[in-house]
């Protein structure tokens, strides 16, 4: 695939409208560019996060896949499906979920089972996970809303929902393998 982009600044969007892929003009306030912008935010805490991993760990890698992973997602969203009828695309979708079921439980497995709530922070890179984390799920709720009014593929969502789950156990990891982890106290109203 060949990506040239020669203008940044269009004017195009100067009334509050944008374009999807097929061309179609739509509101920027539209549920699909909500869903499209907050992928987006997901993507962006995960390269502030992949600052707080060094590059020759397996971590590392997985990370960079996920924010093409999510790119592609963004590429899926920005053009409408037709329904389920049509010939879903993403293709790559659940091999896209094997892949972080399998890096979420390369990680879970080092870990001690919690015992309690974890507060989203301790290491740096933790706190970072965990941010991204809570992105990754607003995302995720965006597509629920976007759901409801057009087709999106299934994939889409199973993938947001398992990359939450590694962000959490990400975090752990990021955490000395949750031997780190801040615990929620209860009661601190008390305080």
């Amino acid at each position: 695939m060949s990506i040239r982009i020669d203008r940044v600044v269009t004017r195009g969007g100067d009334r509050g409208q944008t374009s999807l892929g097929d061309g179609t003009r739509v509101d920027k306030s539209c549920t699909r560019i909500e869903a499209m912008g907050a992928v987006d935010e997901a993507n962006a805490t995960i390269g502030v996060l992949r600052l707080h991993v060094p590059p020759p760990s397996p971590d590392a890698a997985c990370l960079a896949r996920i924010q093409s992973l999510l790119f592609d997602i963004g590429g899926i969203l920005c053009v409408p499906e037709q329904g389920p009828d049509d010939a879903d695309n993403f293709r790559g979708g659940d091999a896209a979920v094997a892949f972080l079921e399998q890096a979420t439980e390369r990680l879970r497995v080092r870990q001690t089972p919690l015992r309690s709530f974890v507060l989203p922070a301790g290491s740096p890179g933790a706190a970072h996970a965990h941010l991204a984390r809570t992105v990754a799920r607003r995302a995720e709720r965006q597509v629920v809303l976007l759901r409801k009014e057009e087709f999106v593929s299934p994939s889409v969502l199973r993938c947001l929902n398992r990359l939450s789950d590694y962000l959490f156990v990400l975090a752990r990891h990021l955490n000395n393998d949750g031997q780190d982890d801040v615990p929620w106290q209860p009661g601190s109203r008390d305080a």
